[in-house]
């Protein structure tokens, strides 16, 4: 598992460090791992052409020192200075090593890009924050503009390091190496998609627990039931799946075979009749019961379960509500999707109500909804808004989307490293809350439950869109997912 870290946590562990070893030890271990991921890139430093963008701080201190490294090698470097006060220590070296340098702003800046090969983003650092100062977002600009590889120093200028907020005009880099640990910012959108592969340099830190985590696939191996030789359908368990209607009659479809896939025991289906058919030809295992909407009385004959998916084309009229706060009473795990996310919207008491775990998977939108906010504000801020959420709202919350969060209540958020951007399609929503609901009923709990659901879900769409990625169907999705499954365990 993957521990993120957020920027007070690694400059509480650099204290220690830079009071015991020599000064400017840590910036000459950064700058080594820094240069030698530019070489590797280059494929060879002799006659390459590196462009350095340099701050007034340490960052821009490390950018200097690898350019040095760069320069001794046969590289042609070029320095463009932001500031008078750059780190004095890496323009005598980078001097003495032959390196270029001028400030900043020039006529010349924009052809200097073009032709280079590597581009050094070292404008800003962890600490930075706030809006772009003009000559940082055109060099920003102009490092977009031009074919070189770009490498950011620690952190892409302008995106925030600890909670993935970007400002706009952020560099957009094709490498980030980071120092010490994976920073949070890095690996949630919109940070992610302007750090690009993110390379850790280890500098010697040693940090605490992380409460922002990602799974790998190691880890997801660990966390899904292995069915044993005295297993049976209970054992391996009984998902009810309240979901469809009339009008949406492929969400109950999507759900209950992303469930059955995942390798739940049995499906029972509860819903309306023309749904409840298509469920019964496209899935002839599962069990279906057909029922008006808001009968909760079928819903509490419809035998042994051992968790609840509700939502997912449903609707949200006043029988989808009566259904919605049914299923909430319930002692078992549930899990609300789409339509049962509205639903609460207006209810939020119903879930602070509940004692048993429930797991909420909203889209962007949908939680907007959820929160009283507009969908760019959730966008920008995804993980201040999802622990926000999962702590007023006393659930686990899966908020899908670029870079797919769960948070817990407690705090602990896991980031779903596997994802492609072609899971943005209908009905892929429906899918993912059958797969995170087989893994509530074989005993998952929620927090495992989603983040493993995420994880599969994911993995089984890159699988479907195959190399290189072309788009396909949520039932693709569905037809992968006994293969992530054997890529997890295998």
């Amino acid at each position: 598992m993957r521990s993120l870290y957020d920027v007070d946590a690694i400059r509480s562990a650099e204290k220690p460090l830079l009071a015991a070893l020599p000064d400017g030890t840590l910036m000459q271990r950064a700058a080594t791992g820094l240069a030698r991921r530019c070489a590797q890139l280059l494929g060879g430093t002799y006659g390459s052409r590196v462009v350095l963008l340099v701050g007034s701080g340490n960052n821009g201190g490390d950018a200097l020192y690898a350019g040095a490294a760069l320069a001794r090698r046969g590289a042609r470097v070029d320095a463009l200075l932001l500031s008078e006060s750059a780190h004095d220590g890496g323009l005598q070296a980078f001097d003495s090593a032959g390196g270029r340098r001028r400030k900043a702003g020039g006529d010349g800046d924009r052809a200097l890009i073009a032709e280079a090969d590597l581009v050094v983003d070292g404008m800003l650092g962890i600490g930075a924050s706030g809006p772009l100062r003009p000559a940082y977002a055109r060099l920003a600009s102009m490092s977009a503009a031009g074919e070189a590889f770009v490498l950011a120093d620690d952190v892409p200028t302008g995106v925030d390091a600890s909670t993935g907020a970007v400002q706009p005009d952020a560099v957009r880099a094709d490498v980030t190496v980071t120092f010490s640990a994976p920073k949070v910012g890095l690996y949630i959108a919109p940070g992610a998609e302007h750090a690009g592969v993110v390379d850790v340099v280890d500098i010697g830190l040693s940090l605490p627990p992380a409460h922002v985590t990602a799974l790998d696939v190691e880890d997801v191996a660990a966390l899904i039931p292995e069915a044993g030789a005295d297993t049976d359908k209970y054992r391996r368990g009984v998902l009810a799946v309240v979901a469809g209607s009339d009008r949406y009659t492929g969400a109950a479809v999507m759900a209950v075979g992303g469930a059955l896939a995942t390798g739940v025991g049995m499906v029972r289906f509860l819903g309306a009749a023309h749904p409840g058919e298509l469920v019964r030809q496209a899935w002839p295992e599962a069990v279906v019961t057909v029922a008006a909407p808001g009968d909760t009385a079928a819903l509490r004959d419809l035998g042994r379960v051992q968790a609840w998916v509700v939502g997912s084309g449903m609707g949200t009229d006043d029988a989808a509500a009566a259904t919605v706060r049914a299923v909430l009473d319930r002692p078992e795990p549930v899990l609300l999707d789409a339509d049962a996310l509205t639903v609460v919207a207006d209810h939020p008491e119903w879930l602070h109500e509940r004692r048993a775990p429930t797991l909420l998977t909203p889209h962007a939108g949908e939680f907007g909804r959820l929160r009283a906010l507009q969908r760019e504000e959730v966008e920008a801020q995804r993980l201040e808004h999802v622990r926000d959420a999962a702590r007023s709202l006393d659930a686990t919350v899966l908020l899908k989307g670029s870079s797919t969060l769960v948070a817990g209540p407690d705090g602990q958020v896991r980031v779903n490293t596997a994802q492609t951007s072609y899971l943005g399609t209908a009905g892929s929503g429906d899918v993912l809350s059958g797969v995170c609901g087989a893994l509530l009923a074989s005993g998952l709990d929620v927090l495992d439950a989603g983040s493993a659901g995420a994880f599969l879900h994911g993995l089984a769409g890159i699988d479907a869109a195959g190399d290189p990625p072309t788009p396909f169907t949520a039932m693709d999705v569905v037809r992968r997912l006994p293969h992530a499954l054997r890529i997890v365990r295998g």
